[in-house]
């Protein structure tokens, strides 16, 4: 059986590395679900997802030159919608926010987080406004 690219197919975890882990999928051909596409959280170890031996559902994101496939679980388990259509997780509504909006939003943030640090470090080395004491 060939595998084409956008095809869902269930395989079977042969070997895990630190980038990825390798999956044979039917017909005998092997492609790679890189770390990145293991799970839609963060994955520091790939061994916390997945084991050798387990049958995994994956879908085909690309086929190159040389005949490695590139493999995804997140994209079968949480199917890639457009940005519009996106729920926002946390409050169950459309995301409607704008990008001037969310750039206007991490501005102020951001300078809030570096004012903190600023006075931070500014009162370790005795800087403006410190309380240093005298002897």
């Amino acid at each position: 059986m060939s595998v084409s690219v956008g095809a869902i197919v269930e395989g079977v975890v042969t070997g895990i590395t630190n980038f990825g882990a390798f999956v044979e999928l039917p017909g005998g051909t092997t492609g790679l679900v890189h770390i990145s596409e293991v799970a839609d959280s963060y994955v520091k170890d790939v061994k916390d997802f997945l084991k050798e031996k387990d049958k995994i559902r994956v879908k085909v994101i690309h086929i190159d030159e040389n005949g490695k496939i590139g493999l995804s679980i997140k994209q079968v388990n949480s199917p890639q919608t457009t940005v519009n259509s996106q729920k926002d997780r946390s409050k169950g509504k459309l995301n409607t926010e704008s990008f001037e909006d969310k750039l206007l939003k991490f501005m102020k943030e951001s300078d809030e987080i570096q004012s903190a640090f600023r006075k931070s470090i500014d009162s370790k080395r005795g800087g403006r406004g410190s309380s240093r004491i005298s002897k």
